[in-house]
């Protein structure tokens, strides 16, 4: 993808800092952010990206759901990629429900709105949704074709995302919902792995069998771009490794990529107890997501990290040991 305007909607934490990295040297980059452009974790944003020589990227404010200058952004941009959206590592209580829920619905409504006040409105949107749509399944993988749905709370949000977004009528621009998966890369959700290691408590969690689907964050990126230029591809894709593994595979082979030999586990009664100790819900790491790209798949696009061994290696080389060692 090369001389695009892309427009990064929530594009501010790890996974848009990625997209911009990825995107940033051929392409002209704007992302929508609640946050000033001051703002400490901006200005980390912009040491990043001047440290890889990334020179066309601006940041604009928005709220994420009224209308404003933002919105003038939104002509004349090639591809919009909306990653909005309340972190689901919270409590859920009513108030987090509710922030859960509206953090995601009201940027699709906002953006929808505004490719529809456009002259030349955007060819592609590609909106987050999450892997986790899925039931927990133990007993096969889930796809786009054969995928089931229960009915907890994450499930209800992820539907309730997706319809919201297919919902909003932009004739002229094509759509596609991405079903991420636990997306792997130098920072995110490998962070809090890291600091379990330190203390030796990398062993698994529950009984270990639940699945664990995830995706290398370079894979991510690759997958947008070839979604981009293959204009027959619309709908929902998983975005996810064709190879999921258990999470006692998971946590054994973080361990051995970090050069960590104990890793205590963490049975399922203590997650509970400590869930609320750190404000978070025991299903982030007990449900177990069985989930296959099968969409993407058959379009012909290949991972370039396909195996968690390939991709823990590649990202860990680029981590200082000192994240993940607690004497170092």
């Amino acid at each position: 993808m090369k001389n695009n305007k892309i427009i990064i909607a929530g594009g501010s934490g790890f996974i848009g800092e990625a997209l911009t990295n990825y995107f940033g040297k051929d392409n002209s980059i704007v992302i929508l952010t609640r946050a000033s452009s001051n703002a400490m974790n901006n200005r980390n944003h912009y040491q990043t990206l001047l440290q890889k020589n990334i020179q066309h990227v601006r940041y604009v404010k928005w709220d994420g759901k009224t209308k404003g200058e933002w919105m003038k952004e939104i002509e004349n941009a090639d591809v919009i990629i909306n990653l909005a959206g309340k972190t689901v590592n919270c409590r859920y209580n009513d108030k987090n429900k509710k922030e859960i829920f509206s953090s995601r619905i009201d940027p699709v409504k906002a953006i929808g709105e505004a490719v529809r006040q456009c002259k030349k409105p955007p060819s592609l949107w590609i909106n987050a949704s999450s892997a986790t749509i899925y039931r927990h399944a133990t007993d096969c993988p889930q796809d786009e074709y054969n995928g089931e749905y229960h009915d907890d709370f994450s499930v209800q949000v992820c539907k309730k995302w997706e319809e919201t977004f297919f919902a909003e009528k932009t004739t002229a621009t094509r759509k596609v919902a991405l079903r991420m998966a636990i997306t792997l890369g130098e920072g995110g959700v490998l962070i809090p792995y890291f600091n379990l290691l330190k203390f030796g408590l990398g062993g698994r969690q529950g009984n270990g069998r639940q699945m664990y689907s995830w995706v290398h964050i370079t894979d991510t990126c690759r997958m947008i771009e070839w979604i981009e230029s293959h204009p027959g591809i619309t709908g929902i894709y998983n975005c996810c490794s064709p190879h999921p593994v258990s999470n006692k595979v998971f946590m054994s082979t973080i361990r051995k990529a970090t050069g960590h030999k104990i890793g205590l586990p963490a049975p399922a009664w203590l997650l509970k107890l400590g869930a609320p100790l750190i404000g978070t819900e025991t299903e982030l790491v007990m449900k177990s997501r069985w989930v296959l790209p099968a969409k993407i798949s058959k379009t012909g696009f290949r991972f370039s990290f396909s195996d968690l061994d390939t991709a823990l290696n590649d990202i860990i080389k680029k981590v200082p040991r000192k994240q993940y060692h607690l004497f170092e």
